[in-house]
C-alpha cells in the first residue's frame, strides 16, 4: 500500500520556520486544492482561509484570470531575462502600473522573486548610492526590532525578530535596530499615544547620533509591522521618524511586501500613515502569490546616483535570472487588473471594520484579550496573561499555537504570531465568511480558555 503524503513529506521536505523534530512527530497538514477563501486538505475536509496563506493569497484560492494569464505567457514567451538591455512586454506594462500607482513620485523598478530578494536589493542600493557618492562610510540602516524583511543573509539580518538571528551568526555589519513601535507594552504609565511615539522617534534621532550621522545611511521600516504582532505605528510616529531621516540625509524605504495592494484600506500601507519613501520594496499580493515576484522602486534622486556609478563601473551589476519574469510579470499585471476593476481597496474599507469591529465587540472584554488592534483587512488579538497588567505569558506554554490550533480543529486557519492571533483573510473574503471567522475564533478561544483554566 502506497505511503500516505503526510509520511512522505516528514521523509523528504525541509520546511522554512518549522520546528523539525515537532514536524517528524505530528506530520504535515497536506492542502489539496482551494476554491475562493477556502482550502481543501486531502481528506476533503474544508478550513476557511483566514490568512492568506501568509498574507498573500489577495484574490483567494481559484482565481481564472490569473491563471489563464500564465497559460497565455507560458505559450507565447515562457522565459526570457532582463540582463543586458532585453526586455518584454509584461515587465516593461507592470513596471509602468507600478509607477503609476505607487504612493510618492518613483523613477523605475527592479524585479525580483520574493520579499527577501528585493530587501536584499534595497541593501545593495543603497551601499552602491552613498559609494557612488563618495561616502564610504555612510553605510549602516536602521530597521526596528520585530520587524519582519526576509529571511536571506542580508533580509534576514534587516529583521528585528531575533529567534531568526539565532546560530546563523545574524545580523551581518552595517544593520542595527531601534525600538519596537508598539503603544500597548510600550508606554510609560500616563503617556499619550502621541507623546508614545514622539519619545521613540527622539530616541532613534539619538540612535542616529551616537552611531554618528555620518555613518547611517537609511532606514526601512514596514508601514504596519506583519510578523512582529500586526503592529500599527503610534500617531504622529512616522511624521517625525521621517523629519529624523531627512535631517540627516538618510534613505528612507517602505517594506509595503504585507501592506501593499490593498491590505490597510489603501493601495499602500503608506498612504494610509502618511509615508513618502525613497525606496519602496512590494510582493506578496502583487501576483495574489499565484507566481513569484516582487518589485524594487527607486526615485529619481535614488536613480540619478544608480546610473553615475554604473557608468563608474560599467554596469548595475546586480539581478537575478527570473527578475521580472514573463509569466510572473503577466500574472502580476492580469492581478493589478483585477484590483483595480473590482475596486479591491473600497472592498477592504467596507469588509475591514466587519472585522476589526466583530473582534472588539465580541472578544475585547474576553479575561484572555488583552488587545484587539488592527487596520484594513488585517487585525491581531493578543492573548495575556492578566488583563489589568498586561502581563505577557511564559512563552514556553505556546498560547497563541495552542489557540491557532484549536482554531484549525474548527475548520479556521489564523496565524499564531507569538501569543497575537493574526488574522488576514483574502481581500475577497465574503460578509458570510467574515461572521464566520469570529464564530470559529470564539470558539478557538473558548477551548484556549477552558485548558487554561485546567492547567
Amino acid at each position: 500500500m502506497p505511503e500516505s503524503s503526510a509520511v512522505r513529506d516528514v521523509s523528504s521536505v525541509l520546511h522554512p520556520f518549522t520546528n523539525p523534530s515537532s514536524h517528524e512527530r505530528g506530520g504535515p497538514l497536506v492542502i489539496a486544492k482551494g476554491d475562493g477563501a477556502w482550502v481543501y486538505g486531502e481528506d476533503g475536509r474544508a478550513y476557511l482561509e483566514a490568512a492568506s496563506g501568509l498574507w498573500c493569497a489577495s484574490l483567494g484560492f481559484n482565481e481564472t484570470r490569473l491563471a489563464e494569464a500564465a497559460y497565455r505567457q507560458l505559450q507565447t514567451l515562457p522565459f526570457m531575462h532582463l540582463f543586458t538591455s532585453r526586455s518584454h512586454s509584461p515587465a516593461i506594462e507592470l513596471a509602468e502600473r507600478l509607477l503609476r500607482t505607487a504612493p510618492s513620485p518613483m523613477s523605475k523598478v527592479f524585479f525580483a522573486n520574493s520579499g527577501s530578494e528585493a530587501s536584499d536589493t534595497v541593501v545593495k542600493i543603497v551601499w552602491f548610492y552613498n559609494n557612488a557618492l563618495g561616502r564610504s562610510e555612510k553605510k549602516k540602516i536602521i530597521a526596528r526590532k520585530d520587524g519582519f524583511h526576509g529571511s536571506t543573509v542580508a533580509a534576514g539580518s534587516l529583521t528585528g525578530i531575533f529567534r531568526n538571528h539565532l546560530k546563523f551568526d545574524l545580523p551581518i555589519a552595517n544593520v542595527i535596530h531601534a525600538s519596537r513601535p508598539h503603544y500597548y507594552h510600550g508606554a510609560r504609565p500616563g503617556e499619550s499615544e502621541e507623546a508614545y511615539g514622539a519619545r521613540l522617534a527622539s530616541e532613534l534621532e539619538q540612535q542616529i547620533v551616537d552611531e554618528g550621522p555620518e555613518t547611517v545611511a537609511a532606514m526601512i521600516a514596514e508601514p504596519v509591522m506583519g510578523a512582529g504582532g500586526v503592529l500599527l505605528p503610534p500617531r504622529g510616529y512616522f511624521a517625525k521618524v521621517q523629519e529624523i531621516t531627512r535631517k540627516h540625509d538618510m534613505l528612507f524605504i517602505a517594506d509595503e511586501v504585507i501592506c501593499g495592494f490593498g491590505r490597510t484600506g489603501n493601495m499602500w500601507g503608506s498612504q494610509t500613515f502618511g509615508l513618502r519613501p525613497d525606496m519602496l520594496t512590494t510582493a506578496k499580493q502583487l501576483s495574489s502569490a499565484y507566481a513569484p515576484i516582487s518589485a524594487v522602486m527607486v526615485n529619481e534622486k535614488v536613480y540619478e546616483v544608480l546610473v553615475r556609478g554604473s557608468e563608474e563601473v560599467g554596469t548595475f551589476a546586480h539581478g537575478f535570472t527570473y527578475s521580472g519574469h514573463p509569466v510572473s510579470a503577466a500574472v502580476a499585471l492580469e492581478c493589478l487588473k483585477i484590483y483595480e476593476e473590482r475596486d479591491i481597496v473600497e472592498r477592504v474599507r467596507r469588509l475591514g471594520p466587519r472585522l476589526l469591529d466583530g473582534l472588539r465587540e465580541r472578544f475585547a472584554i474576553h479575561p484572555l484579550v488583552g488587545e484587539v488592534r488592527g487596520v484594513g483587512l488585517m487585525a491581531a488579538v493578543e492573548l495575556v496573561a492578566d488583563k489589568r497588567s498586561r502581563k505577557r505569558f511564559d512563552a514556553r506554554l505556546g498560547v497563541g499555537e495552542y489557540c491557532m490550533n484549536k482554531a484549525l480543529e474548527h475548520g479556521l486557519v489564523l496565524r499564531a504570531l507569538g501569543d497575537s492571533i493574526a488574522f488576514s483573510p483574502p481581500l475577497i473574503v465574503t460578509e458570510a465568511e467574515t461572521e464566520m471567522i469570529l464564530d470559529r475564533f470564539g470558539e478557538a478561544l473558548g477551548a484556549t480558555a477552558d485548558w487554561l483554566a485546567g492547567r
